[in-house]
């Protein structure tokens, strides 16, 4: 496939809302299914986001981040997502740089991924550390949904 032109820029509250089904669509491209199978819980989340920067070929988003926290001592990208037919095409580095320089001045950003998966030599390369590496544990709690 040659290679899109891909424009990425920040989205607002408004354009997230009204691009939501594309948003939606990315998350299900990918498998996600614990957000495709809650859509108003990740629209909420979305509405609640920090800040959201959408990869568009053309009109089409290829692409989205999304980052919570407070902006100052912490961010925390929360979702990256590329379009599985615009992967390992960059587009992934250019949304982390996105995040990276708007937020350059912030104390502490982390993220959580798949361990081995293609993520981590993006994350590492961009200068991530894995948290063993620092001495440091994460602690993640899931909550269960009722009835399962």
């Amino acid at each position: 496939m040659e290679k899109d032109v891909v424009e990425v820029r920040e989205l607002s509250a408004d354009e997230c809302q009204t691009r939501f089904n594309e948003i939606l669509g990315l998350y299900e491209a990918v498998g996600w299914t614990n957000y495709t199978a809650r859509p108003e819980r990740l629209r909420a989340g979305y509405a609640c986001s920090l800040a959201v920067w959408g990869a568009f070929a053309g009109d089409r988003l290829v692409g989205v981040v999304r980052v919570v926290g407070d902006g100052a001592t912490i961010v925390f990208v929360q979702d990256l997502i590329v379009a599985p037919s615009h992967q390992r095409m960059g587009i992934g580095t250019q949304l982390m740089r996105a995040v990276m320089n708007r937020f350059s001045d912030v104390y502490q950003m982390e993220l959580l991924t798949d361990d081995g998966s293609d993520a981590c030599a993006l994350y590492e390369s961009l200068g991530f550390v894995r948290g063993d590496e620092m001495g440091c544990v994460s602690y993640v709690r899931v909550a269960r949904e009722q009835g399962e």
